[in-house]
């Protein structure tokens, strides 16, 4: 998945257990030593996944990722 951090923006987030559409993604985390993406991030208040509970956003870790298509992530929380 060789995708720069830009390329994820606006892109629909879909959890693959149950289906559900948790939102766009907002922002990227990126580890600054070697550039790579550690995370996506998508602004909501799903209380599960909450891990910014100040801002609702929810955090998804890198391997929690399953497969990015042009307009969809699909993941696995």
């Amino acid at each position: 998945m060789g995708q720069k951090g830009m390329d994820f923006r606006h892109k629909e987030v879909i959890n693959i257990k149950d289906g559900k559409k948790l939102g766009y993604v907002q922002d990227v985390c990126a580890d600054l030593n070697s550039g790579n993406i550690t995370a996506i991030i998508v602004p909501g208040s799903s209380k599960p996944f909450n891990f910014f509970s100040d801002t609702g956003d929810i955090v998804i870790e890198w391997n929690k990722i399953k497969c990015i298509g042009e307009n969809v992530i699909l993941v696995d929380l």
